[in-house]
């Protein structure tokens, strides 16, 4: 009698597991897409609206929180991970003069800060010309080896010598580096101690026109707020047009073209401009906390140890207008990332149901990516889960929602042993690896799995946004467009999800540790990691 009652338990389990159901994924972007989540803007009643709904998915499929460090009483804090993130607003009634030249915020340049300062000044701040602004030892290159930049605002090309010269022996040709995005810009003068830096803008390296850096530097933007209020980071961030740029290198009777040139070698030495910055920032600045979701399925063996998934729940949420609000509700981007991790947690808990795994699975959405990898950045710092018990993180920003296609997307290449996973899962539908038709915006290096990447951990981003629509980028994407359709077949969700599911299942009982398969700061990273 006991087997007959297992039966058809055990089969009602094992099509659980093996099916994807397309209802629920439509559902729940249908749902996290609509208007009455406001956009799932950070901060606002459409975060509560969305933390509250994912929470209670994530209860009711019988997975647990996954912060049990969690002090309050209500019934969804241990599905929840506190963020606390500072907005900030920089006065664009600001001007930035350069010797005898004077520029205009936001149509010649921006300047923001991520510190906790009402106020930062730039007085008589001397210019230096560093080139790419970069310091990589594993490519023999250092353009701040022969200079001090304390105090001093930096001046440095966008993107890295790679993309410039398009030689695949110098750096990664095309496809850009971390070295060339902005971020790690700034990153790097800070540690060089520099004041402020401003970042040449032009179009083809960067990827986007000046319009961009406009919108995206001028408005409010979110940061995480550490113990010592930030004052570690680079007191000023700034971009500066190119035409802006040649002006100041030929008052200073040189020629910005010329330079550029010569900082594409290996050899290139610092030039200080002969004139001096001045600038008065002033910010207005509120704090507030926002939320990232957690649920764990526990492993039976290695409990500690975590194959991560994760996508981000927020979006740009509503805008005011004269003409009224305009929702952003951001359906591929990211509610089917989001119905896709809720949809993976039902069926590896029916997997597990039926033979656990051995490893945990832990399911994160993270907050504010839109904003800089906020929610993501604060969970790297391993405050829930140390990095180093973090086996790797899969990662979806945006799904296919239409047609199946025979291939899967790969971004970055020769990185981690995760692509190897990658390779084999594809291989088993009968799909083929497809590299990024676009490495050279290095998409890498942009969303949630790179702030975990930088703390060493292999990760894998899954992204098809435009890949199969050439009409979403041009006229949906990061715009009120982006609408849920009940004309989606879902084939593309059905078919990454089920290879997601496999990779993930495939770690969970496994003892590897994926790791990078060439030199750089992640690997480094995760070496001294893995040793502690």
């Amino acid at each position: 009698m006991l087997s007959l009652a297992l039966a058809p338990f055990s089969l009602s389990a094992q099509d659980k597991e093996q099916n994807v159901n397309l209802t629920s994924v439509a559902h729940h972007i249908e749902s996290l897409a609509s208007d009455t989540f406001q956009g799932r803007g950070p901060l606002t009643e459409g975060e509560t609206l969305t933390i509250n709904y994912l929470a209670k998915q994530y209860q009711a499929m019988g997975l647990q929180g996954g912060n049990s460090h969690a002090q309050q009483s209500s019934p969804f804090a241990q599905y929840l991970q506190p963020v606390p993130m500072a907005q900030i607003t920089p006065d664009q009634n600001m001007r930035l003069q350069i010797g005898e030249l004077s520029f205009i915020a936001g149509s010649d340049f921006t300047a923001r800060t991520e510190q906790m300062n009402t106020q930062i000044t730039l007085k008589d701040s001397e210019l230096v010309f560093v080139g790419y602004g970069i310091n990589a030892p594993e490519y023999q290159w250092n353009d701040y080896a022969n200079v001090d930049v304390t105090g001093k605002t930096v001046i440095v090309l966008v993107n890295d010598p790679g993309f410039a010269t398009q030689n695949p022996s110098l750096f990664t040709g095309n496809a850009m580096t971390y070295y060339g995005r902005w971020t790690y810009k700034y990153e790097e003068a800070a540690r060089q101690g520099a004041k402020a830096v401003l970042i040449v803008h032009e179009t083809a390296p960067a990827a986007y026109p000046w319009s961009v850096v406009e919108s995206s530097n001028t408005g409010s933007k979110y940061t995480l707020v550490d113990n010592e209020q930030n004052t570690s980071k680079l007191p000023i961030m700034g971009w500066l047009q190119l035409a802006a740029t040649e002006q100041v290198f030929e008052q200073s009777g040189l020629n910005y073209q010329q330079l550029k040139k010569k900082a594409l070698q290996s050899t290139f030495s610092p030039v200080t401009l002969q004139q001096t910055a001045n600038l008065r920032l002033r910010n207005t600045i509120s704090q507030a906390t926002s939320h990232n979701v957690l649920a764990t399925i526990t492993g039976s063996k290695y409990p500690d140890e975590y194959v991560l998934v994760g996508a981000h729940w927020d979006h740009f949420g509503t805008k005011q207008t004269p003409d009224g609000d305009i929702i952003y509700n951001g359906a591929v981007d990211n509610a089917s990332g989001v119905a896709g991790t809720l949809e993976m947690a039902r069926m590896l808990k029916a997997q597990h149901d039926v033979k656990p795994f051995e490893r945990s699975i832990l399911f994160i959405n993270f907050t504010a990516e839109e904003t800089g990898l906020i929610g993501s950045e604060q969970f790297s710092k391993g405050d829930i889960i140390p990095t180093k018990n973090m086996v790797t993180l899969l990662n979806i920003d945006g799904m296919n929602v239409l047609d199946k296609v025979d291939y899967i997307l790969q971004y970055g290449e020769g990185l981690s042993d995760m692509e190897d996973y990658l390779a084999r899962a594809a291989k088993a539908q009968g799909r083929r690896v497809k590299l990024d038709p676009r490495p050279q915006n290095g998409l890498f290096f942009r969303s949630d799995h790179f702030s975990m990447a930088k703390q060493g951990v292999p990760s894998l981003l899954f992204m098809s946004l435009g890949d199969t629509d050439p009409d979403y980028i041009a006229h949906k994407y990061h715009k009120a467009a982006d609408d849920f359709s009940a004309d989606w077949s879902l084939g593309g969700v059905e078919q990454d999800i089920k290879l997601m599911v496999d990779i993930t299942a495939t770690l969970a009982n496994s003892r590897d540790w994926p790791k990078w398969k060439t030199a750089s700061d992640f690997k480094a990273s995760r070496e001294a990691d893995l040793a502690k």
